[in-house]
């Protein structure tokens, strides 16, 4: 008699153990989820309102290391990274790039009209050193105002150290004719404001033509 209770109760939890396990799979649900910027998706078990994925395939679909500690486990996930050099591109906005080339144009007969005066040895004077520096001001207020993003930011920046320099190498041949110290006509050749002005001038060109933001060092 006790053996026959025994079995009963023995059949009685196989199917308590078997009904729990057939409600459990009728309520979970299926689904897949895509990590942005990664290849691949993963299964998702969607039970009792909470959604579920493999911790492994997580970690290996983000790239990330899975270890344990005791009865933890620690998921690393990878660090961003680190490039060195110049920053990676980003595009500019077109009414930033309008206006930037419109200064540049400015600096650039700037430079010319000083190149040449130095050149000739024409006296440099303080009326139209002053007339490009003031046509250059107001341009170069003009590209803030156009400036919306951060990489137009980034390249109004650079626009003003140009500015800065061609009126620092500007002032110094200004400063030379009042003292009446002798100019060689050759005193531009190699001049490392002028290469500066002339290496950025040609950078920033180049990132107005393909319309993005690339840093430069010969600007700062």
């Amino acid at each position: 008699m006790e053996k026959k209770r025994t079995r009963a109760r023995l059949i009685f939890v196989l199917l308590s153990c078997s009904l729990s396990l057939l409600t459990a799979k009728a309520g979970q649900r299926h689904r897949t989820i895509i990590v942005t910027g990664h290849a691949g998706e993963l299964s998702v078990v969607e039970m009792e309102g909470r959604s579920y994925v493999e911790i492994q395939a997580l970690a290996q679909l983000v790239n990330a290391s899975l270890s344990f500690n005791g009865n933890q486990m620690v998921l690393t996930l990878p660090g961003p990274s680190v490039h060195t050099g110049a920053t990676a591109p980003v595009e500019l906005s077109k009414d930033f790039i309008r206006a930037a080339i419109e200064e540049m144009s400015i600096i650039r007969e700037w430079r010319s009209t000083l190149t040449n005066a130095v050149q000739r040895g024409y006296p440099i004077t303080e009326d139209w050193i002053g007339s490009f520096r003031d046509e250059a001001r107001k341009s170069l207020r003009l590209v803030q105002v156009a400036a919306t993003t951060e990489s137009d930011r980034s390249a109004f920046q650079l626009l003003t150290n140009v500015f800065n320099t061609m009126n620092k190498l500007s002032n110094r041949f200004l400063e030379a004719t009042r003292t009446r110290t002798y100019i060689s006509p050759d005193a531009l050749n190699n001049d490392p404001l002028d290469q500066s002005i002339l290496t950025c001038a040609h950078s920033l060109a180049a990132m107005a033509a393909q319309g993005q933001f690339m840093d430069d060092g010969s600007c700062h």
